[in-house]
C-alpha cells in the first residue's frame, strides 16, 4: 500500500507524456479518416506513435504494479472509488489493445508497420481482407471508447481539482514535497 499522497515521478512523467501522445493519436486518427490529402503523412506518424505508446504502457504497467497508487480519499463514495479503479484498468486495457489492434489491422491489410526508414515490424496477423475489415472496425470502435473514457477521466480529474479539492488531481499533477521528488 502506498502511504504517499502522490504518484512516483516515473508514473507522473509517463502519465502526462502518454496523455499528450494519446490525445495526438485520437486527433491524428480523425485526420486520417477525414482527409485524403493528409492521410499518407498522418499514417506515417500514427504507426510509430502507436508502437511507442505500446512500449510505454508496458513500462507504465510495470511501474504501476511495483508502486501502488496513493489511496483515494476516505470520504469518497464507494461507487466513485470503484469507478475510479475500474476506469483506470479500462484505460490500461485500451492503451495496450489499441496499438496491438492497429498493428494487427495493418498486418491483415498486407502493409508493413514502418517505424523509420529501413526498419519495419513483422506482421502479427495474416494478410486477409475479411480479418482486416473486422480489425479496422474494432480499432475504430475502441478508439471511440478510448475517447469517451479519456473524457470521463478528464472530467473526474477536474471534479477532484475544482469541486472536491481533495488532493486526487494534485497526486498526479505534482510530486510531494520532502520525499525526494520534484
Amino acid at each position: 500500500m502506498n502511504t504517499s499522497a502522490h504518484f512516483n515521478l516515473t508514473a507522473r512523467v509517463l502519465h502526462w507524456l502518454m496523455a499528450a501522445m494519446i490525445l495526438a493519436m485520437l486527433f491524428i486518427g480523425v485526420g486520417m479518416v477525414a482527409s485524403i490529402s493528409q492521410r499518407p503523412w498522418l499514417i506515417d506518424l500514427h504507426r510509430p506513435l502507436g508502437i511507442a505508446i505500446l512500449l510505454l504502457v508496458i513500462v507504465r504497467l510495470g511501474n504501476r504494479l511495483r508502486h501502488a497508487p496513493p489511496p483515494l480519499p476516505a470520504d469518497l463514495p464507494a461507487w466513485q472509488a470503484f469507478a475510479a479503479k475500474a476506469s483506470h484498468w479500462v484505460l490500461y486495457g485500451l492503451m495496450f489493445a489499441m496499438p496491438l489492434l492497429g498493428w494487427a489491422t495493418v498486418s491483415a491489410a498486407g502493409y508493413p508497420v514502418t517505424m523509420f526508414a529501413g526498419f519495419q515490424l513483422p506482421p502479427i496477423a495474416p494478410h486477409d481482407a475479411t480479418l482486416y475489415a473486422w480489425l479496422r472496425d474494432a480499432h475504430g470502435w475502441l478508439a471511440r471508447l478510448l475517447f469517451a473514457t479519456v473524457l470521463l477521466h478528464l472530467s473526474a480529474a477536474l471534479y477532484h481539482a475544482w469541486v472536491r479539492r481533495d488532493g486526487v488531481f494534485q497526486a498526479m499533477a505534482r510530486g510531494g514535497r520532502g520525499n525526494g521528488e520534484a
